[in-house]
């Protein structure tokens, strides 16, 4: 799977406005400095803060937000 290159040198966190990178296989795309990432569905990346799953979540391969209500 790949995402236009055009779209990933302007899509920024939603949060903080900082740039994100790329991982895996454009499984998701990282914010650093929020240590937080957002998913991509179906080659849509998910822009939503809430959608955003922490990064050491991640890594231990949590893909979906857990939503507390």
């Amino acid at each position: 799977m790949s995402l236009d290159s055009k779209l990933l040198s302007v899509l920024v966190c939603p949060k903080c406005r900082g740039g994100l990178d790329v991982l895996g296989d454009v499984e998701g795309l990282c914010c650093a400095n929020c240590a937080v990432v957002y998913p991509v569905r179906d080659e849509i990346p998910v822009m939503l803060a809430e959608e955003a799953v922490p990064e050491r979540e991640w890594k231990q391969g949590q893909r979906e937000a857990v939503v507390t209500r």
